[in-house]
């Protein structure tokens, strides 16, 4: 019902997670854009055609949503890292109806061309303190990923540590089964393992 789309790496300011990313990776990122219903911008690269990740930060010169940003943007702090990340379906309001509480009401978005529904919780947080995915779906052909540069930067593994980490697991378990994804118990933390032009990367 659900499969991976993209992932988010947060960032104090815009310019400061894309030299992070980039230094990380040795590619350049790729230009983005802005939400205006969350006062967010970002920077996008490929992961292949049909997956992505996006740097993303509050942008100071939008004006203030009225209401929390999505991914906990709000409550950020620290260096860049990756701290969300988002699963496509084909009918959210489905995916939605097997979801735990609180990962979210469907919000209609739109960016040029682009137009997709994504699950946004009330508060900005998801369930598990942020690592389960925030379910999107997208509206006709349009999709970030096959636009962008492919730069041979490939997700191999997405590693979810969290105290509750067997409950998550069951949790996804009716909705999404990718043999990259593994579980630990321990603090939350999501972290990425990704094959570069320069060898395998962590982020």
């Amino acid at each position: 019902m659900l499969r991976l789309d993209h992932l988010a790496v947060a960032c104090g300011t815009l310019a400061e997670g894309v030299a992070a990313v980039e230094q990380a990776l040795g590619v350049p990122l790729a230009p983005g854009g802005q939400h205006a219903a969350f006062g967010t911008h970002n920077r996008l690269l490929s992961l292949g055609p049909a997956e992505y990740l996006e740097v993303i930060a509050i942008d100071p010169g939008a004006p203030a949503p009225g209401r929390p940003r999505w991914f906990d943007l709000d409550r950020f702090a620290g260096p860049p890292r990756l701290t969300n990340w988002v699963a496509a379906c084909d009918d959210i309001a489905a995916a939605l109806a097997v979801c735990p509480p609180g990962t979210g009401a469907p919000m209609a978005l739109a960016r040029g061309d682009l137009r997709w529904t994504m699950a946004v919780p009330a508060d900005g947080l998801l369930p598990f303190d942020g690592l389960f995915p925030a379910p999107i779906q997208w509206h006709g052909s349009a999709h970030p990923a096959p636009r962008l540069p492919d730069r041979g930067i490939r997700l191999t593994g997405l590693h979810l540590t969290h105290p509750e980490a067997e409950a998550l697991a069951a949790a996804l378990a009716p909705l999404l089964r990718d043999p990259r994804l593994s579980f630990a118990t321990g603090a939350p933390m999501l972290r990425a393992t990704l094959s570069t032009p320069k060898g395998e990367v962590c982020l």
